[in-house]
């Protein structure tokens, strides 16, 4: 056993689990934590759990984070108790520290959590089937209405000005600016997108600071690898990546779920041509989420939802521009143009959003 291996079982000795440690390997894709799977050898058999290092380069206050998800889950799993559910398979369960924290800090400062494994189920990068994208819409329209009456102003904000796209807009000035790397010149064509939308960035938050829509306690990071979906019956049992929920505006929720699943191509597409709005998913998504949020939108929600999505997207495509100009310290990279890739396909993905905008306006307009 190599020296990384048994520093990971030491930290995983640190948790509740069932059963003697067996294994610690790496797990999923996400940018932003370092994720492995768990095996435990218990007297009946295997346990799984799910092991992940919380960056503390992005979530600067890990105890409001996880005093966060533990208050969230533990409000979903009386609520799908008193719905018959099985809280086990729908909702996360963080499993505590030996002494009861809900997260372990080392020495050096890192800080790991863990989640209960929930087996037969799985996420996906990409949508493969319209009814997949349909199940991760209810069910993120669901979250939404399950948390209607939790007190969102009690949780943290995690991520300050996390979807606020007027600060990140700001945030890019200041990059494009400093131009710390000397980036700027080979990207003045995404510089020139970027500004030319500076109204758009400001549409969300202006309505929401004049109580035009409501804050809502939102996921702010609905994409489609954040359901996990049943293997054998193909229906979304579970959100999970709790790490950004916070008041926000369903518009985000909504916006980032088409930003992601209803493109045509992979985030880092280097074919800009694959890049473009899939209207039957942008049709399938739309039913969903307006479903399983049960009445709880406003009219005036339900006609913005395309600039949700428009927004959104930019949004991201800011961010990545903003990351690549500063050196890419927020995002996992596997090569140098990395950021750069991503960011494209975002801008892509606004400029066809923007090309189907009637359509996308008829789309919503049938629930209203």
């Amino acid at each position: 056993m190599g020296r990384e291996e048994t520093e990971m079982f030491r930290i995983v000795e640190q948790f509740e689990t069932k059963g003697v440690p067996e294994s610690v390997a790496a797990h999923g894709n996400g940018h932003i934590n370092d994720t492995c799977l768990v095996v435990c050898k218990t007297d009946s058999g295997y346990k799984k759990y799910i092991l992940q290092r919380i960056n503390h380069d992005i979530f600067k206050k890990p105890a409001e984070l996880m005093e966060n998800v533990v208050r969230v889950t533990e409000f979903l799993r009386r609520k799908i108790a008193e719905e018959g559910g099985d809280p086990e398979r729908e909702t996360l369960r963080v499993i505590p520290v030996k002494g009861g924290a809900p997260y372990y800090q080392r020495e050096d400062g890192t800080c790991w959590r863990m989640y209960g494994f929930i087996d037969g189920a799985s996420c996906y990068d990409e949508v493969k089937d319209p009814q997949d994208f349909y199940e991760t819409a209810l069910a993120f329209g669901h979250f939404q209405k399950m948390l209607s009456d939790y007190p969102a102003q009690t949780l943290h904000e995690t991520i300050p000005d996390f979807h606020n796209t007027v600060s990140r807009l700001a945030g890019f000035r200041k990059a494009l600016e400093e131009d710390a790397v000397h980036r700027a010149q080979e990207v003045q064509e995404e510089i020139r997108f970027v500004l030319e939308r500076e109204k758009d960035c400001h549409v969300i938050c202006d309505m929401l600071a004049e109580g035009k829509i409501p804050f809502r306690v939102t996921h702010n990071d609905t994409k489609l690898n954040n359901i996990m979906i049943d293997d054998e019956t193909g229906k979304a049992i579970c959100v999970i990546d709790l790490d950004t929920v916070m008041p926000g505006s369903a518009l985000y929720d909504y916006g980032d779920a088409i930003r992601f699943g209803a493109c045509t191509g992979a985030e880092d597409e280097k074919d800009l041509s694959k890049i473009s709005c899939d209207m039957e998913l942008f049709s399938v998504y739309t039913k969903g989420f307006i479903e399983g949020c049960e009445g709880s939108l406003t009219e005036t929600e339900i006609k913005m939802l395309p600039m949700g999505a428009k927004v959104i997207t930019l949004e991201q495509g800011i961010r990545f521009l903003t990351d690549y100009l500063e050196g890419d310290h927020y995002y996992k990279i596997r090569y140098p143009e990395h950021n750069l890739d991503r960011c494209r396909t975002q801008l892509q993905m606004v400029k066809d959003l923007e090309g189907k905008w009637e359509l996308l306006q008829k789309e919503v307009e049938r629930y209203l």
